[in-house]
């Protein structure tokens, strides 16, 4: 196997229809524009080396980093991440590899270094500013939707959200899924509030209780979205937050949260 960065033959054949079509100029067109694929490799270093724009190696072929960077930006405008986490989910359901009888959701804290909207001083890092990542996945880790907020806002806010944002995956027959039957959690999300909600959604709550003896007996199921926290965070870049945009760190989320799904793909289908 290559570097990870290498885009792989049948993950550029599904990412390619879903690219936005560039219109050319007919007087003065300039250079021809890189490569598609190259950029999105550039962009894919950035994503695992966690390295600045400015030091993209040019020996590498994959054009500047302010190249690489305006199609990034471009690309997650025109929703090109958000398409492809749903192709490669629905390719997983269709396998009958998604698991809807659970989900489980969690919040992970990243320190923030230069700043930007989506910061906030952080309570559990002496007041410093951070960055929140909300993930949700199925019972088996699989990420189903993920979200940025600031340092300081509470996990039990992206709740109803990220269910929501779940996206509606087709499988083989009968109509798109998009909720799961029960929802896993640890004691930050327990409001007696947001379970009455999730049950007016046809989700049964399975929340851990604040003031009882430690253990929960969520470990055996809440295992896996630690292991998707995990994954995002193996990938340098979004370690610490450098990206002073917030619409740039979501879009390298996005990208990571593809990533690990295709990954699933290939591992189960």
């Amino acid at each position: 196997m290559g570097p990870p960065w290498l885009v792989a033959d049948d993950l550029w054949e599904r990412i390619e229809p879903l690219l936005p079509v560039r219109e050319r100029r007919l007087r003065f067109p300039g250079r021809l524009p890189l490569d598609d694929r190259k950029c999105l490799q550039g962009i894919l270093f950035v994503l695992h080396t966690g390295i600045q724009w400015e030091w993209l190696p040019q020996e590498l072929g994959f054009g500047s980093g302010m190249t690489c960077w305006r199609r990034l930006r471009d690309w997650n405008e025109a929703g090109v991440w958000d398409r492809l986490h749903l192709v490669l989910l629905s390719e997983l359901h269709r396998a009958g590899e998604l698991d809807w009888s659970r989900a489980v959701i969690d919040g992970s804290h990243r320190q923030v270094r230069r700043g930007g909207p989506k910061t906030r001083p952080s309570p559990v890092d002496r007041g410093r500013p951070g960055s929140k990542h909300h993930v949700i996945t199925d019972g088996r880790g699989t990420p189903l939707a993920i979200a940025l907020t600031g340092g300081n806002r509470h996990d039990v806010t992206q709740l109803l959200p990220l269910v929501d944002a779940i996206p509606h995956v087709r499988g083989k027959r009968g109509r798109p899924r998009h909720q799961p039957d029960r929802l896993y959690a640890d004691r930050g999300y327990d409001y007696d509030k947001y379970r009455r909600l999730l049950w007016q959604r046809g989700i049964k709550p399975v929340i851990a209780r604040r003031g009882v003896p430690h253990g929960s007996g969520l470990g055996t199921v809440r295992w896996v979205v630690e292991r998707t926290n995990a994954w995002f965070h193996g990938f340098r870049r979004l370690r610490i937050r450098w990206d002073i945009r917030d619409d740039i760190h979501e879009a390298f989320l996005k990208l990571a949260c593809c990533i690990i799904t295709y990954r699933r793909v290939r591992a189960l289908c």
